[in-house]
Formats: C-alpha cells, sequence, structure tokens
C-alpha cells in the first residue's frame, strides 16, 4: 500500500511544478505528517524531493527528474488505454495526438505488459452516439476544440431553436459529449452557458488567450446544469393511483428521478393496497405515452383530461379483446 503511495506521490509532483503538504495529504487521503515521512523516505531512496518552506511553499522535484512508467500492474495498463474515447478524440481532431501518447506509453511499458493496449481494446468499446442519431460529427468541432484547449476566445454564430441567429463573444472552458450530442461550456460575460456544437454556424477563434477561473469545476457545473434542465422539462402534474407493482416500475418507465421523488411522497396504502402519487411530465402527451406502459398498475385521477383519454384507451383494448361487457 504505501509503495503504491509514493510512486502516486511522485507522479503527483511530476504533474505539478510545487505542491504543497494540505494539498498532498488532500488527494492521497492521509496526514501531512505521513505526506512528510512519504517525502523523506522518497529522498532516501534518492528521488530529488525538496521542500520549499515558508507560507508559499511546499514540495517540488528538482533537476527535471521523471520517473519511467515501470510500476504499472496489467489491469493499471489496460484501463490506461480505456481513458480515453477513440471517436470522441477523432471527431475533435485529435486522433493523431492520441495515437502519438499511446504509442508513447506503450513503449514505457514492461516487455510483459505490451500487449495491454490489444487487450483492452478487444474487450471495451464505447460507442457514445445514441440510436438513429447522425454519426457525422459538427464541422466545426475541431475549431472549438482548439480553442478550449489553447485557452483562447471565439466569436461564434449560434443559431437558437427558433432558427434566428445571433453572434456572441465567448471563453470556451469545456466540451461535453451527451448521448452523441456535443455541448460548449462557455463563459459569456460573467454567466457559464452550455452550447449545442452542432448549432454553430460559424466561428472565429482569436488569438487573444483568456485567463481561467481556476474554481470553475466543469463535472459540477454540468451535473447541476443536466438537473436544472431536466427538471425546466417537467412543466405538467399528474396524479396516479398505483399498485405495489406499479410503484416499483413507475421510474423505468418515466423520467427516473421524478418517478422517485412522487413514490418517496407517496400517500399511505388504500384499503385495496394501492398509494396515490403526484407525478412531474413533460407534458401529457408524453405521461400518456409513458404510463401506458404501466397497464392496469396505474390509475390516472387527474387531470380529468389525461383520465378520460386513458379510459378511451381502455375501451378499445378492452372491444379489441373481445370484451364489450366491461
Amino acid at each position: 500500500m504505501r509503495a503504491a503511495r509514493l510512486i502516486k506521490l511522485v507522479l503527483m509532483l511530476q504533474s505539478r511544478p510545487l505542491m504543497t503538504g494540505a494539498e498532498l495529504a488532500r488527494q492521497l487521503e492521509v496526514s501531512e505528517r505521513t505526506v512528510a515521512r512519504d517525502v523523506l523516505a522518497l529522498s532516501e531512496a534518492g528521488v530529488p524531493v525538496y521542500a520549499d518552506r515558508g507560507r508559499s511553499g511546499g514540495y517540488r522535484l528538482v533537476g527535471g527528474y521523471r520517473t519511467r512508467l515501470t510500476g504499472l500492474h496489467r489491469t493499471e495498463a489496460e484501463v490506461l488505454f480505456l481513458s480515453g474515447v477513440p471517436s470522441a478524440l477523432r471527431e475533435m481532431g485529435l486522433a493523431d495526438a492520441a495515437s502519438a501518447a499511446r504509442l508513447k506509453v506503450s513503449a514505457a511499458l514492461l516487455p510483459e505488459l505490451r500487449d495491454a493496449p490489444s487487450s483492452a481494446s478487444q474487450r471495451f468499446h464505447l460507442d457514445a452516439p445514441g440510436w438513429w442519431q447522425p454519426a457525422d460529427p459538427p464541422p466545426l468541432l475541431p475549431a472549438v476544440a482548439d480553442a478550449v484547449w489553447d485557452d483562447r476566445r471565439l466569436t461564434a454564430r449560434y443559431r437558437r431553436r427558433d432558427g434566428t441567429e445571433v453572434e456572441r463573444s465567448l471563453e470556451p472552458y469545456g466540451l461535453v459529449l451527451k448521448a452523441g450530442v456535443w455541448y460548449a461550456i462557455a463563459r459569456a460575460g460573467e454567466q457559464f452557458r452550455s452550447y449545442r456544437v452542432d448549432r454553430f454556424t460559424a466561428v472565429s477563434v482569436a488569438e487573444e488567450r483568456f485567463r481561467r477561473d481556476e474554481s470553475f469545476d466543469l463535472p459540477s457545473f454540468w451535473e447541476e446544469h443536466a438537473a436544472v434542465f431536466a427538471r425546466s422539462l417537467l412543466r405538467e402534474r399528474v396524479v396516479l393511483r398505483l399498485t405495489a407493482d406499479g410503484v416499483r416500475r413507475l421510474p423505468h418507465v418515466v423520467e427516473r428521478r421524478s418517478g422517485e421523488e412522487a413514490v418517496s411522497a407517496a400517500s399511505p396504502p388504500d384499503e385495496d393496497g394501492r398509494v396515490t402519487v403526484t407525478l412531474a411530465v413533460e407534458g401529457l402527451d408524453v405521461a400518456y405515452e409513458q404510463l401506458l406502459a404501466l397497464g392496469p398498475e396505474a390509475e390516472v385521477l387527474e387531470p380529468s383530461a389525461l383520465r378520460e383519454r386513458f379510459a378511451g384507451a381502455a375501451e378499445r383494448t378492452a372491444r379489441l379483446y373481445g370484451r364489450d361487457g366491461l
């Protein structure tokens, strides 16, 4: 365990010119005293770790010291070659760079691990786009990706949902690939927003660089943004009476979080063992199509228009199966 931690410590110092004891302790999940002991052990082993004292001090490697990737286990080597998404790298115009990086890493591996790239690729393949979605990437994606990697401002023409176009001056912070759709996360003025890359009709990358806000965290922003967006779509409310099986299946036929929230706030079971829930849905047409999957396990109580629609569907189904007396 300690040997693995020492290797990780060296690799972390290779990636940063200076790290404080608190930073190292937090990432290694140990105390600062343990970090100090580990640094002393590395120094005694000949690794040139230097401690800068003072308020702005920390630990750093001196003399351009680099370690070779000879400490990788087979599983670690195989996971390393799964860390990229080949189709995404290709769409961003980074396929050649990724290929060169994989070759360099392969060359540094121990001989018994040289088959890790082929071993990983034959056991896992990620096809990011959803079914029936166009496979062609947005034509302006490579230009946007270049701006993201190089922290360069860009001016973009953006097509809104209503078809109108606007021009925006953006500071592109990152790219997100969601279900085959690329989104650019950029700061416009003082706000961070997401833009579908396939709606950019023109992009001009400036020579001027912008200074990134180091407190911005792309995964956290996207998680919050996606949750807010999904919730904004749920504009209607439907009241349902569910059997126990209906309660179990509801989160699997509607938007999962909405279904789980509805079930968690369900009324106590009535004399028939059914519970009443209020479900947030995107619209009544969508709710009709989704809730049909529950069949007799769900009864729509409100709104009346949706209840009548289900009643009509039930009557047609009964006639179809020769149950006119019901």
